[in-house]
C-alpha cells in the first residue's frame, strides 16, 4: 500500500484521461447510451459531500462520459437509509456505483446483491467490505501522523509529556480507526492521552457534549492540545473551549479544509487541518467508475492495493494529504482554487489575512 504524492498525482491524472479516451475509442458513443452511474455518499453533516464531492463528479463523469447519467443519493449518517438507496439504484439497473459507505458491514449485503447483478462497486473515500471492483481514497494513516505532528507542534514545550484528548471519529467508518491508528504512533510514548471518544456520526454537537465531558473531569488546565479528527469535530471542541474561557486556546487540529475551519485558522482558534484534494479524488474515482460501466479493466489506473476484511488485492488508489496551518493557507487552498481570498478574507478577518500574508 503507498500513496501518492504531487508528482505522482500529476502523473495520475494523465493516466486517467489517456485511459478515459481509449475507452471512449473502443466503445463508440452509440453504444454508451443509456449508462448510469450510481453516486451514494454518507452524510450531510461534513459539508466536503455536498459543496465539492457530489458536483466534482457529476462534472468529471460527464467530460469522460457524455451520454453518462449521474444518479445521487445522500445517506444522512444512516445505513438502513443507505440500503434502500442502494437497493434502489440496483433495481434501476445503474452501470457502476461509486459507494461513500456509511457502515461497511452493513452494506455487505448490498455491495454483494450489485455483484450478482453484475453490478460494479467503486468504493470512494471509506473501504467498504463486499466484492468492491475499485477503492478511491487518502492515505488515512498519512491523515492521522500529519495531525499529530502538528499538534506536537503547536503544543512547543509541552509536547514533552503533556496532556491531550482525543476527538476520533465516528466507529462505524473505517477511516476513523485508520486516522486514530496514524496519530497514536506519533503521539503515544511522547505526550499522554488523557481521554479519547468516538464522535458518532462526526456530528459536531456530539463533539460538543465529549469535550464538555472532558473538560468537567480533567479541568482546562490539563488539557495541553486537542486532536479532533476532523473540522467539524474541531467547531464543537472550540465552542466548548471558547464558553470555558480557556484561553489561550490550547492547538487543535481538523480535516477536510472547510471554509469555517480555514478561518478558524486565521483566527487562532484552530491550528491546523488536513487539506485532501478533492478534485483528485473525484477524478480517480470517476474513471474507475466510468470505466467500470463500460466493460473495462482499471488495472492501468491503480497505483497500489489494499485489503477489506472480505476482498483482498482491491486495485486503489491512495492520494497523498497534505497539512495546512495559518502560514501555508495560500500556497495550498488558494493556489488550488479551492477557495477565492474573497470567500476567505470576510471583512472581520482582512487584519488578520494581511498577517498570514493573504493579500492580493
Amino acid at each position: 500500500m503507498r500513496g501518492l504524492g504531487l508528482r505522482g498525482a500529476a502523473g495520475l491524472l494523465a493516466v486517467l484521461l489517456a485511459v478515459s479516451l481509449a475507452g471512449c475509442a473502443d466503445s463508440g458513443g452509440e453504444s454508451e447510451g443509456g449508462l448510469t452511474i450510481g453516486l451514494l455518499l454518507p452524510s450531510r453533516a461534513v459539508p466536503r459531500w455536498e459543496k465539492s464531492d457530489k458536483p466534482l463528479i457529476e462534472k468529471r463523469v460527464k467530460e469522460l462520459c457524455p451520454d453518462c447519467t449521474v444518479v445521487y443519493a445522500n445517506a444522512e449518517n444512516d445505513a438502513a437509509s443507505q440500503r434502500q438507496q442502494m437497493t434502489s439504484m440496483i433495481t434501476r439497473g445503474v452501470s457502476a456505483l461509486v459507494l461513500d459507505v456509511v457502515d461497511p458491514k452493513a452494506l455487505r449485503s448490498s455491495v454483494r446483491a450489485a455483484q450478482r447483478e453484475g453490478i460494479p462497486v467503486v468504493a470512494y473515500d471509506r473501504l467498504a467490505e463486499g466484492p468492491i471492483s475499485g477503492f478511491v481514497s487518502f492515505d488515512g494513516a498519512q491523515v492521522g501522523r500529519l495531525q499529530g505532528q502538528a499538534l506536537m507542534k503547536g503544543m512547543g514545550a509541552r509536547a514533552d509529556g503533556g496532556g491531550v484528548v482525543m476527538m476520533n471519529g465516528d466507529p462505524s467508518s473505517p477511516n476513523a480507526a485508520w486516522y486514530e491508528g496514524g496519530a497514536r504512533a506519533v503521539l503515544e510514548d511522547k505526550v499522554r492521552i488523557l481521554k479519547s471518544y468516538n464522535t458518532l456520526g462526526w456530528r459536531t454537537e456530539n463533539a460538543h457534549d465529549h469535550m464538555s465531558a472532558a473538560i468537567s473531569d480533567l479541568g482546562p488546565s490539563a488539557i495541553d492540545g486537542v486532536l479532533a479528527a476532523n473540522d467539524s469535530i474541531a467547531a464543537g471542541v472550540i465552542s466548548v473551549l471558547r464558553s470555558a474561557r480557556v484561553s489561550p486556546l490550547p492547538p487543535v487540529t481538523g480535516q477536510d479544509a472547510d471554509l469555517d475551519a480555514v478561518q478558524r485558522i486565521l483566527k487562532g482558534e484552530q491550528y491546523m487541518t488536513v487539506y485532501k484534494p478533492f478534485r483528485l479524488e473525484t477524478e480517480a474515482a470517476s474513471a474507475m467508475a466510468v470505466a467500470l460501466a463500460r466493460g473495462n479493466d482499471i488495472d492501468a489506473l491503480a497505483t497500489s492495493t489494499m485489503d477489506s476484511p472480505t476482498t483482498e488485492d482491491i486495485p486503489a488508489i491512495l492520494l497523498t494529504p497534505t497539512a495546512v496551518t495559518r502560514e501555508t493557507i495560500g500556497r495550498t487552498l488558494v493556489r488550488d482554487g479551492v477557495y477565492t481570498l474573497d470567500e476567505i478574507c470576510t471583512p472581520k478577518l482582512r487584519s488578520a489575512c494581511e498577517r498570514a500574508g493573504l493579500t492580493r
